[in-house]
C-alpha cells in the first residue's frame, strides 16, 4: 500500500482506537466474574474505569441481589443501576475523594464469610480514594500528590509513598472487609500489571515498606508537609498482612491492548513489532530513543522491514521545574521529541495517547505527527525546541490541529504509542 498523509493518519487512529476498545469493560468484565455468593454481595471500586465496570457488572448480574458504591473521575460517570457512582478529582484529590473513601470503608463493615465483595479497580484510583493517615489533612494529601506528580517519579514509586500515607490503600480496604471474600477485578494501567500498584492496591497485599517510601522521598528531594513527614518517620510499618481473603483477576491490560493494535496493523498490511508494554523514562528521552529505532527500520530494515508499525506501551514521565508555565502531557512531549529526532524523515507518522483519553491534565488523549510536523509548527509561529524545553507540547500541537481528542474513554490501560513507517 502507498501511504500518504491522510491514509497514514487514519490508520494510526484505527490502531489506537482498537487498543482502547480491547479494554472496554462492557466487553471484557462478565467473563471474569466469580460464582454467585450465598450471602450478601457488596460492590466497591475506584478508578477512571470504575463506573463503566460497575455498569457492566450490574447488567451481567441482574439475577443477583447486590448493592454498592464506586468512585470515578469527574466526567467519567455512567448509570450503573443498583451501584451508586461518586465523582471526585484527579490527579489531585478533593473533598469528594475523602468522602468516597469514608463511605466505601463503611460499606464493607460487618460482613461475614458467606458474603462477597467485588472490587472494581482501575488506574486513577489513588487520588480518587483518599483516607489520610495520622494527623494528615486533605490539604496535606493534595500537597503530597502535587509533589509526586511534578517529581518525575514512576507510578510504582508514587504509589509506594501513597500507601504509607493512607488508611485505605495497600490492602487496608480488603482487611476491613474480612472475613468476607474480596474478588478484585483489575484493569491495569501500570508497567508489569502488578495489582498491588494499580490505584495503590486498596484490596491487594503489598510488599513495599516505610523504608521504601522514605528512600523515594529522599531520592526525589520531595518537599512534603510536616504531617506527612511525621507519618513516614514512625518506626513500625503499618501496612496490613493477612488475615484477608482476596482473589485478584486481571481483565484488561496494556499487553492485551497492544495485541489488539497489532491485529489492526496486520489487517492494514503492516509488519508490526511490539517493543514492550512497560516502557518508562523521561518522555523527551524516550522520544529521542524511538527516533533512532525508527531510522533503523526506515533505512536498514532493522528490527523489522517497512512498511511497518512500531508499537509500545507503558508510562513515561515528565519532570517539571517549579513555576513551569507550559501546557503538555507525557504523550505529546514524547511526540514533540520524536518529531525533532526524526527531523522530517519521509513517510513516517506516529500517534501516542493515554487510553483514558486524558494526557496528563489536558483535554486531549495525545497527538499525532508526520513528516511535515516541524515545518507546520514553524509556519504557525511555534519554535519546536523551545516548546519542548518549556514542556509546552500541548500548546504546540493545538496550534496546528494535531491533538488527538477522544473524550473520556471510561477505561485505562496506560499509554499506547504507534509509529507507522511507510
Amino acid at each position: 500500500m502507498s501511504w500518504n498523509n491522510a491514509s497514514a493518519r487514519a490508520t494510526l487512529r484505527r490502531i489506537f482506537n482498537a487498543a482502547v476498545a480491547s479494554a472496554d469493560p462492557a466487553k471484557v468484565l462478565a467473563a471474569h466474574l466469580p460464582e454467585r455468593p450465598s450471602g450478601r454481595c457488596v460492590v466497591i471500586g475506584a478508578g477512571k474505569a470504575s463506573a463503566a465496570m460497575a455498569a457492566a457488572l450490574d447488567m451481567a448480574w441482574q439475577d443477583v441481589d447486590l448493592s454498592g458504591i464506586v468512585v470515578t473521575r469527574y466526567g467519567h460517570a455512567v448509570p450503573a443501576g443498583r451501584i451508586e457512582i461518586i465523582e471526585a478529582a484527579h490527579p489531585v484529590p478533593d473533598a469528594m475523594s475523602v468522602e468516597a473513601a469514608k463511605r466505601i470503608l463503611e460499606s464493607v463493615q460487618g460482613l461475614g464469610p458467606d458474603d462477597l465483595v467485588i472490587a472494581l479497580i482501575s488506574g486513577g484510583g489513588s487520588s480518587l480514594l483518599v483516607s489520610p493517615a495520622g494527623g494528615m489533612t486533605l490539604a496535606d494529601k493534595q500537597a503530597v500528590n502535587a509533589a509526586l506528580l511534578a517529581s518525575g517519579a514512576t507510578i510504582a514509586e508514587m504509589n509506594t509513598v501513597r500507601k504509607q500515607l493512607s488508611t485505605i490503600k495497600g490492602g487496608r480496604l480488603a482487611q476491613a472487609a474480612y472475613p468476607a471474600k474480596v474478588v478484585t477485578l483489575v484493569i491495569s494501567d501500570v508497567p508489569g500489571d502488578d495489582p498491588s500498584e494499580i490505584a495503590s492496591g486498596p484490596t491487594v497485599p503489598t510488599q513495599t515498606t516505610l523504608e521504601d517510601a522514605r528512600e523515594i522521598v529522599a531520592r526525589y528531594k520531595l518537599d512534603l508537609p510536616l504531617a506527612a513527614q511525621e507519618v513516614l518517620a514512625q518506626k513500625q510499618n503499618l501496612l496490613p498482612s493477612p488475615p484477608m481473603n482476596v482473589d485478584v483477576r486481571l481483565i484488561a491490560s496494556p499487553s492485551m491492548a497492544l495485541a489488539a493494535a497489532a491485529e489492526i496493523a496486520r489487517q492494514e498490511g503492516l509488519h508490526s513489532v511490539i517493543l514492550g508494554d512497560a516502557l518508562q523514562g523521561e518522555a523527551r528521552e524516550v522520544g529521542t530513543v524511538f527516533a533512532g529505532i525508527t531510522q533503523s527500520v526506515k533505512i536498514k530494515g532493522l528490527p523489522v522491514s517497512a512498511p511497518a508499525v512500531i508499537l509500545s506501551g507503558g508510562e513515561t514521565s515528565v519532570s517539571l521545574p517549579k513555576g513551569c508555565p507550559g501546557r503538555g502531557g507525557r504523550n505529546s512531549e514524547f511526540l514533540l521529541s520524536l518529531a525533532l529526532g526524526l527531523n522530517g524523515l519521509d513517510s513516517v507518522w506516529a500517534i501516542a495517547g493515554d487510553t483514558d483519553g486524558i494526557d496528563g491534565v489536558e483535554d486531549a488523549a495525545g497527538a499525532i505527527i508526520g513528516p511535515d510536523t516541524l515545518l507546520r509548527l514553524k509556519q504557525a509561529g511555534i519554535a519546536p525546541r523551545l516548546a519542548l524545553a518549556n514542556h509546552d507540547s500541548y500548546t504546540a500541537f493545538k496550534a496546528i490541529g494535531d491533538l488527538v481528542v477522544t473524550g473520556p474513554t471510561l477505561t485505562n490501560v496506560n499509554d499506547i504509542r504507534a509509529i507507522l513507517i511507510g
